[in-house]
């Protein structure tokens, strides 16, 4: 049985990785004709992802489909690259069964996550509260510092669909890359995941997992005032956006359940939406976005500012964000992730309760 990492786990988090290895262990090899369709999660440019059972354990599983028009040699390349991902286990991280090739598309069956992408939840949520952002965050970088420190790897997709949450309360990371060659067969399909992307990988610049803190510092900005900041919001649109009284308190994130998104419904004096090549521009050649200071406590705010730095040389690395004072107090304030998702979720009873995979990722 693969090992489990070795960074600090309470027992209830050793065990699920024990529980989830053990399941693995027992499936074997998996094929299309031991999968049985409950529904699909979603649908997008890179593919489809559906919720499936595993006839043969009786598993639940988010299977993810992806077509590409490429040789056999590129396909068995994908497949031999992915396998680094039965390596990695731990509990920030999506769990990985397997993959396989079939008909045409490449199959990847992942651990099914209950309570969805960060991006589905804050359509219902309206705004993500902070202190449930710092727990998230926490999670977030453990992860992205398991995947470099035990196996050398950037995320390279860091943003809020490929964060995912269950009702258990856990929070995991997903859909990072292991596959050159999946990203590369993939480069010219998804224009609009390259919103999240650092300045120095627009411009074609070395990059390193300080590309992954811009995504990261960007993400949470978006999450925080419920959309995506760039442009970034003018005083006007964000009074409206948190209709307070006292703008300064530190849960001022907190949503109404009444409350109408801007991400949906539009807010007066609300930004135009830009062409993706003038996002990208205004990325790399305009100051970066940064919280407002009136509506979020002074250390979310100065993470986020560590976060968004243009030159990745001036960018706070994994460690010091791991040890901010806003992710210390996270740790200490512990917060019911799994109760506010189940809340969440049951904001519009129409809205599939899953979604474990973003497609377009």
């Amino acid at each position: 049985m693969q090992c489990i990492h070795d960074l600090d786990l309470d027992d209830n988090q050793r065990k699920r990785m024990e529980v989830f290895l053990f399941q693995k262990q027992q499936i074997g090899e998996l094929n299309t004709d031991d999968f049985e369709k409950l529904g699909e999660l979603g649908a997008g440019n890179g593919g489809v992802v559906n919720k499936e059972r595993h006839k043969p354990s009786g598993l639940i599983m988010a299977r993810k489909l992806i077509h590409l028009e490429v040789k056999p040699a590129v396909w068995n390349q994908i497949i031999r690259e992915l396998k680094v991902l039965h390596e990695c286990n731990s509990p920030f991280i999506v769990g990985f069964y397997g993959a396989f090739y079939s008909e045409g598309e490449i199959s990847i069956c992942m651990e099914y996550m209950d309570g969805g992408s960060l991006d589905l939840l804050l359509k219902q949520a309206i705004r993500i509260p902070e202190l449930v952002l710092a727990n998230v965050s926490a999670t977030v970088l453990k992860g992205l510092a398991y995947l470099r420190e035990k196996h050398q790897i950037i995320h390279r997709d860091v943003k809020p669909s490929n964060i995912l949450v269950n009702s258990r309360g856990e929070v995991k990371i997903c859909d990072f890359g292991v596959s050159g060659q999946l990203i590369d067969s993939m480069a010219n399909t998804f224009v609009g995941t390259r919103s999240y992307m650092s300045p120095e990988r627009l411009n074609g610049d070395h990059y390193s997992v300080a590309s992954d803190i811009w995504s990261l510092g960007l993400s949470l900005v978006e999450m925080a005032i419920g959309m995506y900041p760039i442009p970034p919001p003018d005083a006007a649109v964000l009074a409206k956006i948190f209709s307070i009284k006292t703008p300064g308190s530190a849960s001022a994130a907190t949503p109404s359940p009444t409350s109408r998104s801007p991400r949906s419904a539009g807010v007066p004096g609300q930004p135009r939406p830009m062409a993706i090549f003038e996002l990208l521009d205004y990325i790399v050649n305009e100051p970066p976005p940064q919280l407002p200071h009136e509506y979020f406590s002074p250390e979310f705010v100065d993470l986020v500012h560590r976060c968004l730095k243009k030159n990745p040389s001036e960018r706070a690395d994994l460690s010091s964000l791991m040890s901010h004072p806003w992710i210390k107090r996270a740790e200490v304030e512990k917060v019911d992730i799994a109760g506010w998702v189940k809340r969440t979720m049951n904001l519009n009873p129409q809205t599939p309760a899953a979604l474990s995979a973003h497609p377009d990722s």
